[in-house]
């Protein structure tokens, strides 16, 4: 993970410094400005966007997994944008505009599918267990020890209405 940093880091130098490179110092500050003023706009629009979508889908009983992951890529896209550099602004800006981003969650969920461990048979090792066995309504062993039916009767619960 520190070597992808080190890498994207190196990048985003050598860009900046290429572009510093062919049109001067002030016009590279002034590109990087505009990225960031044009990639909010575009974030906090596509931002609504997915949010709406996210809130259609659910109140039309849908699940709305590609909803929520566009929201995500935004929001991804939107963090980009703000970290100085033109390496992240072009893949913040990638992701923020529709047609690309909708190629990015089919790949990222293509990979969810292929590795999350959800999708595996027995997720959660041995303990876990979608069955409940109900074995009388009435308690069986108590911390305190066994009960007397006696002197101890059962305590049926109280259901009230309102």
């Amino acid at each position: 993970m520190a070597a992808i940093f080190l890498l994207w880091v190196i990048a985003e130098i050598a860009a900046i410094w290429a572009v510093a490179s062919l049109v001067g110092f002030l016009a590279t500050l002034g590109l990087l400005l505009a990225g960031a003023l044009l990639g909010s706009w575009l974030a906090r629009r596509e931002g609504g966007k997915a949010a709406r979508a996210v809130m259609d889908t659910a109140r039309a009983g849908r699940s709305p997994h590609q909803e929520v992951t566009d929201s995500m890529l935004v929001g991804l896209g939107g963090l980009l944008i703000f970290v100085p550099g033109f390496v992240s602004d072009v893949a913040g800006l990638l992701l923020l505009l529709k047609p690309t981003r909708s190629v990015v969650r089919r790949a990222w969920m293509k990979r969810l599918q292929r590795r999350g461990p959800a999708m595996r048979p027995g997720f959660g090792g041995p303990r876990a267990s979608s069955r409940v066995i109900v074995v009388d309504s009435e308690v069986v062993d108590e911390p305190g020890g066994p009960r007397d039916e006696r002197r101890d009767p059962p305590q049926r619960p109280v259901i009230e209405s309102e």
